[in-house]
Order: C-alpha cells, then structure tokens, then sequence
C-alpha cells in the first residue's frame, strides 16, 4: 500500500481526498500547516506528497525548497487554477508535478499512479542494467541515482528518469510529446512547460564536461539529443 502524505490547511477538501485515496487503495496521513507538513515529509515515511501552495506557518514553495535540501521524494503541488506562476515557481524548485484546483477526482488518481509508477524501488527498467555509464555519468536505474566524480547528483524522480530516458538514445531526437508521456505520465498539451522546466533543473544540475560540451541539444520544435 503506497502511503501519500497531504499537506493541506482546507478541511473539507482534506476529508475529500481522505476519502478518495483511502477508496483508491492509499494510505493516508494528513498535516494542516506548513512546519508539521515539513516534519512529516522528511521522516520517510511516505511514499509522495501532495502539497498546496498556500499554509499557514510555511507556505509550499518554502517547505519544498527546505524539502528538497534534505528529500528527492515525489511532491505533487496542488496550485491555484490559472497561477502560472505557482506551477513555474514549484517545477523551478523541485516539484515532480502540479494540478491546478479545482481538480478532476480521476485525474488526481491518474497523477498520483504515474509518478509512483516511475519512482518505484523495485521498478526494473526495460534495459535490465543495473548500472549505465554515460560519459562521465554513472546511473543506477533501481536506485534511481546519478553519480558524477563520485559525487550523487541531487536529482528529483522525474528529473532522474527524464535523464534516464535521454541517455537510452544517444545522438537522437527524442520527441517532447514522447517524454512526456514516457517520464511526466500525461499526454503533452499546449503551453504545458512542465517538461522544459524539468530539462532546465536537470541542465543546471549536471556538471560541465571538461570539454564544455553541452550534454543537451534542444531541437526547436521537435524535442531533445543527448550528445554522446
């Protein structure tokens, strides 16, 4: 049973949602204010979060940036319908994925599954590798972890499978539309800038080669080339 931790100061969506996980199969803890939020998202007790924006205490943007200092655990924000800058701002800061309220019941679950699906321990990836060296890159699949000069690349869920799925086609173009749907779990929309929010954190987090070689090459309006 996946454990989903909600951090969510409205008590009636917060009985809502109790209602529908527990329905859905997931066990569910639920903190009201930012600084339990927090306490709790970094026992490891938990599975994913799903963190609203606005808390007393500490709001989501500050929690998930202490967060992240500390976690990689999938953090799914639930954001205000049409403040494109609370998506842009949590994706910047380490978000796996957002929902603007009011949200679709299915949707949510749908969400929910896809980013369990593709941070699941014992998910094994379709090549079977146990490690994958890229370059100066070392990538451990089951885990989930990157390493560079022996040093662990502070990577989130998504930003980890999203080089994960790069690095299995070097030298082509892989489409937007196809990693979206293989590393975010939903089809690729108009104006949907989650994946290009997601390449810019994984860019800043990977270390220059020592050539200066980009790793990335954007190809405008098709997609992405991992150069090898």
């Amino acid at each position: 049973m996946n454990r989903i931790l909600l951090v969510e100061d409205d008590q009636g969506l917060c009985e809502l949602l109790g209602q529908l996980l527990e329905l859905e199969g997931f066990a569910l803890t639920v903190r009201q204010d930012g600084p339990s939020g927090l306490t709790a998202a970094m026992s490891g007790d938990h599975d994913l979060v799903l963190l609203d924006v606005m808390l007393p205490g500490l709001n989501g943007f500050d929690l998930l940036r202490q967060l992240r200092q500390k976690s990689n655990i999938p953090v799914l924000m639930l954001t205000a319908r049409g403040d494109d800058i609370d998506r842009v701002v949590g994706l910047e800061i380490g978000a796996d994925d957002y929902l603007p309220k009011p949200f679709n019941d299915r949707e949510l679950i749908a969400r929910i599954r896809a980013i369990l699906r593709r941070t699941r321990d014992q998910e094994t990836p379709s090549s079977g590798l146990d490690e994958l060296i890229c370059d100066d890159l070392t990538l451990y699949p089951r885990r989930q972890e990157a390493w560079a000069n022996g040093a662990l690349l502070p990577l989130t869920a998504t930003e980890f499978s999203l080089l994960y799925e790069l690095t299995q086609h070097p030298g082509e173009v892989v489409s937007k539309d196809k990693l979206s749907e293989t590393v975010l779990g939903k089809k690729l929309m108009p104006f949907d800038r989650s994946l290009d929010m997601h390449l810019s954190n994984l860019r800043r987090k990977l270390p220059e080669r020592a050539d200066h070689r980009p790793r990335v090459k954007t190809i405008r309006g098709k997609g992405y080339i991992w150069l090898d």
